[in-house]
């Protein structure tokens, strides 16, 4: 199996719970054993959101490479060091739209950039309800350049009894999404006949 050499930036949009999951996710052994490195990113006003979320935001517990927001520097700003997915999780609509419109104004739009114009695997994790039609256009926009829109909208097929249950419907998407081998639950249909 290839190693894989992803980027995680969070925004400041609503859902750090998500990208929280992720992290711990990527620690474990089964998905840790797949990854060559993990680059770490997080917008201006992520680690305020975060706070009011989930609290204790100290990006260095993490045991993953954090980069300053206005670090060109950073490895993954050139396409030729070779990540092969970002996931931006969660993603603000102004980060969409700025990533839309190929403003690299930071280090997370700029890696965007690279990831796209490389043709590599860009998977866009936004959390907003409702949207506008700025906001749907920008979806358009991004799809159609290759990246990957996946909303944080849980499913509730496996039955989730708790709000990480729930999450994990959300974090085992963007996994699959991603190329990770991951443990999970999997629709097999529904089992029986329905009568309408």
């Amino acid at each position: 199996m290839t190693k894989k050499k992803l980027i995680l930036a969070v925004t400041g949009a609503s859902g750090s719970i998500y990208a929280k999951r992720l992290i711990d996710r990527f620690q474990t052994k089964q998905l840790n054993e797949q990854i060559e490195d993990l680059a770490l990113v997080f917008s201006k006003n992520a680690p305020d959101v975060w706070m009011h979320e989930i609290g204790n935001f100290e990006p260095g517990n993490f045991p993953f490479t954090s980069y300053n927001l206005n670090d060109y520097n950073a490895p993954f700003a050139s396409g030729s060091a070779r990540y092969t997915t970002m996931i931006i999780c969660p993603c603000s609509m102004g980060t969409l739209g700025r990533i839309a419109h190929g403003i690299s104004d930071d280090l997370i739009g700029r890696a965007a950039d690279v990831i796209l114009k490389e043709r590599r695997k860009l998977i866009l994790v936004p959390r907003e309800n409702p949207l506008n039609l700025i906001h749907i256009s920008n979806f358009k926009i991004l799809a159609k350049a290759g990246a990957i829109i996946s909303p944080a909208i849980p499913s509730f097929y496996s039955k989730p009894k708790t709000i990480e249950e729930l999450v994990d419907t959300v974090i085992n998407r963007i996994l699959d999404l991603a190329g990770f081998e991951v443990d999970g639950y999997r629709w097999k249909g529904a089992g029986e006949k329905r009568v309408i």
